[in-house]
């Protein structure tokens, strides 16, 4: 059984440890990956207890995040110089 279910917003974006983070009662945080989320995922586990939790969020939200940084990261098109005679 679940120890609760935390909505995504609630969860605050650890760098360190690339997941995002929720306070758990045994002192710890509970993890998830963004690549968890666009699996699909929604069980946030704690490494240090067997208590989890259950991640209320949008699935969309970070299919779209890929795809947004892959559209981000290409390189723009350069134009040939074109001769008029």
């Amino acid at each position: 059984m679940a120890y609760d279910q935390v909505e995504i917003e609630d969860f605050t974006w650890n760098e360190e440890l690339q997941s995002f983070t929720y306070p758990c009662p045994c002192g710890d945080l509970f993890q998830i990956t963004k690549e968890d989320l666009k699996l699909g995922e929604e069980i946030a586990n704690c490494p240090s207890c067997s208590l989890y939790l259950i991640v209320i969020y949008n699935m969309e939200d970070f299919i779209g995040d890929s795809d947004q940084k892959s559209k981000n990261n290409k390189e723009p098109v350069k134009q040939q110089p074109v001769s008029v005679a």
